[in-house]
């Protein structure tokens, strides 16, 4: 059911937070939004660029710039601060500086009493998912990283594109790490109903080198952008918009989220890139999927590389 009352507020109004922005006032996800950055003029002009094009939106969205007293009756909180990737620059390249960053944002959302849910689109997301949830002191199951949701879009982007069909029709997941050792999750994507691998089998317009070119092209979607115009934003955007949308509204969607594990594939005390079951609590449940044996060895890869980084900034 929706909400009667959506207030977000999003920490940082670089290229990541105000597509943020942008989606939610275009889809009409929030009826307040307040922004908040270490340049309080920029968060400024951004609220009040963003209320010029109020009179074409979904509905009448209040928008303005404040500060982390803002966050004392927000449902949501957005975190988008940090430094941002650059060419040849891995995501977990990011993770000492972008945890000091996040350790500080969070101890000043927590200060104001915020009470409601996280969501985390900084980078390295899943390492700095976990950081906050620490770092708060709330459930981890309203602590949400946007893990990977974005992977998945691009994921049934390349899948469509091959086939030539809707990405809508396209369904499946990019597990683990949002980075270089994600997994796709072959086993359980289908098109139309049917799974993918009957594709492989029976139809000559895709084949098992083909299902290689696209793991490969989505894990390094973000290089190919990166080099040609220094950094992604409108993709996770929409991708953070979403998730947000699914919590306002009690959607119960599946979404791809980075959720905490306490023992799904395995795995416990980490979050990552799972399905999982998103309503007004923030993670109801995380879907836990029977993989191959082959995709699970990789999946718990990926896992571990995390928690080797996560170890070195605790």
């Amino acid at each position: 059911m929706r909400k009667t009352s959506r207030k977000v507020v999003i920490v940082g109004t670089g290229f990541v937070g105000t597509s943020i922005a942008y989606a939610m006032i275009n889809q009409g996800i929030a009826n307040e939004l307040v922004l908040i950055d270490v340049n309080q003029e920029k968060a400024e002009g951004e609220a009040l660029d963003l209320l010029d094009g109020m009179a074409w939106g979904e509905e009448n969205v209040a928008v303005w710039s404040g500060d982390y007293s803002e966050c004392s009756d927000a449902d949501l909180v957005v975190i988008t601060a940090g430094i941002n990737q650059k060419p040849g620059q891995t995501r977990l390249d990011l993770v000492k500086t972008n945890a000091g960053i996040m350790k500080d944002i969070v101890r000043q959302i927590m200060g104001a009493g915020f009470n409601g849910i996280l969501v985390v689109a900084s980078n390295p997301v899943d390492i700095l998912t976990c950081i906050a949830w620490k770092e708060s002191g709330l459930p981890s199951s309203r602590v949400i990283g946007t893990g990977t949701t974005l992977d998945t879009t691009r994921f049934r982007k390349e899948i469509a594109l091959k086939l030539s069909v809707d990405p809508r029709s396209v369904h499946g997941y990019i597990l683990g790490e949002h980075g270089d050792s994600e997994v796709a999750a072959w086993s359980h994507t289908t098109v139309g109903g049917k799974p993918i691998m009957e594709f492989v089998e029976k139809d000559h317009r895709i084949d098992e080198k083909d299902l290689d070119i696209i793991a490969d092209k989505v894990k390094n979607a973000a290089y190919e952008i990166i080099d040609r115009k220094k950094a992604t934003y409108y993709g996770i955007g929409m991708s953070t918009a979403r998730i947000v949308k699914a919590v306002l509204n009690n959607e119960q969607a599946v979404l791809p989220v980075s959720a905490y594990l306490s023992g799904q594939y395995g795995v416990k005390d980490i979050f990552t890139g799972v399905p999982s079951i998103v309503d007004e609590k923030g993670v109801r449940e995380v879907i836990e999927l029977s993989i191959t044996p082959e995709e699970e060895q990789m999946f718990k890869q990926s896992v571990n590389e995390l928690r080797n980084v996560l170890n070195t900034v605790r």
